[in-house]
C-alpha cells in the first residue's frame, strides 16, 4: 500500500495559486475542493480556475466535487485537466453511469462518503471506481476537527476493498495532520487530503515529506513512493 499525499488548495492563498502549487511539488496530487453553495454551504472555484491551475502545474490534479447534479457537471472537470473526479454518492443520480463515464473521458473516477452516509449500501459499486474517499469532517469548510468516529467506516471500507481484491484508492479528507494521519493509516487509508496541516506550515513542502514519513511507518509501507503509484 503505497502512500500518496494531496495538499488541498482549499487552505492555500488563491491570490498565488500558481505558486502555492509549486511550493507543493514534492506532493503527489493537488487536491482541489469545488464547492457550489448548494450542496454544501460554501463556494469555492470551478472549471476555468481548474483549467488554468493545469497549466501552471505539473503535479496531476484530484478534483473533489461538492457539488449538486455531479453526473451533469463532473465530465467537464476531466476535459478542465483533472486527473481524479470524485462524485458525492449523495449527489449524483447515476453513480455507475458517471463513474464509467468519467472513466471513459480518461481520468480515475472516485466516490465520495460524508460522515453519516455508510459504505455497505455501495459495496457493489466499488468494481466501478478507482478510489473511494470517506469524509472525516463534515464537507464544506477546511480546518475542522477530526472526527474520530470515522476509523471503524475506514477500517470496515478497507475489508471491503480487500474483500473484492480491487486495487483501489482509500483516500481520507478531513482534520488530516500529523496528530491524525497515523491512525487513518493505520485503519487503512493510503490517500491523505491536507489542507492546513501543509498550507499553514512555514516549509509546506517539507510537511507533505513529514506527513507521508508518518503514514508509511504507521502503515508498514516499504518500496514504492507515492509519486510511483500515481503514475508519475
Amino acid at each position: 500500500m503505497a502512500v500518496q499525499i494531496n495538499p488541498s488548495i482549499l487552505s492555500a492563498d488563491f491570490s498565488r495559486l500558481a505558486d502555492e502549487a509549486k511550493a507543493v511539488e514534492g506532493a503527489d496530487w493537488l487536491h482541489v475542493d469545488v464547492m457550489d453553495n448548494h450542496f454544501v454551504p460554501n463556494l469555492t472555484l470551478g472549471v476555468p480556475v481548474v483549467e488554468a491551475l493545469g497549466k501552471a502545474t505539473d503535479t496531476p490534479m484530484d478534483c473533489h466535487l461538492m457539488i449538486e447534479d455531479p453526473d451533469r457537471w463532473a465530465p467537464a472537470y476531466v476535459e478542465a485537466g483533472a486527473g481524479s473526479v470524485t462524485f458525492h454518492v449523495e449527489a449524483a443520480a447515476a453513480p455507475v453511469r458517471l463513474a464509467r463515464e468519467i472513466r471513459a473521458k480518461g481520468a480515475r473516477a472516485a466516490m465520495a462518503l460524508k460522515p453519516a452516509t455508510p459504505i455497505e449500501p455501495y459495496e457493489d459499486l466499488l468494481p466501478e471506481l478507482d478510489m473511494l474517499l470517506v469524509m472525516t469532517v463534515e464537507p464544506g469548510f477546511g480546518g475542522q476537527a477530526f472526527l474520530d468516529i470515522m476509523l471503524p467506516k475506514i477500517r470496515r471500507t478497507r475489508e471491503l476493498i480487500s474483500r473484492h481484491g480491487l486495487e483501489m484508492w482509500l483516500q481520507v479528507d478531513g482534520g488530516v495532520s500529523a496528530s491524525t494521519i497515523e491512525r487513518c493509516a493505520e485503519a487503512g487509508a493510503d490517500v491523505f487530503v491536507a489542507g492546513s496541516a501543509v498550507y499553514g506550515a512555514e516549509d509546506p513542502d517539507k510537511a507533505v515529506r513529514e506527513l507521508r514519513a508518518l503514514a508509511e511507518n504507521a502503515a508498514g509501507t516499504t518500496g514504492l513512493c507515492g509519486h510511483q503509484a500515481a503514475g508519475r
